[in-house]
């Protein structure tokens, strides 16, 4: 499946609450992702919580769009990468 980063902005800054509500969001984020087949796989915020960095495996940027979308996140652009590891070549 490919993988992609997905970039994000925050204007106001991600807030996402460090408890059970919190918690709640980002399984729902991960439940409806399912549902299109796509999977968050991790993400880098910035210092200043204005953008994200994220990591996922989908089967086409529009399933990757569709889900946040659907999640009420934003989108700056979708780009398919891949691993480049300092130890690849060891």
């Amino acid at each position: 499946m490919p993988r992609y980063m997905v970039e994000r902005t925050f204007p106001d800054g991600l807030n996402v609450p460090v408890n059970a509500a919190g918690a709640e969001g980002l399984c729902n984020i991960v439940k409806a992702n399912g549902e299109q087949g796509v999977t968050w796989v991790h993400s880098y915020v910035s210092a200043d919580k204005q953008r994200t960095f994220c990591i996922y495996d989908a089967p086409t940027p529009d399933a990757i769009r569709q889900v946040a979308e659907r999640n009420g996140l934003p989108v700056n652009s979708i780009t398919e990468v891949s691993v480049l590891d300092p130890y690849f070549y060891h």
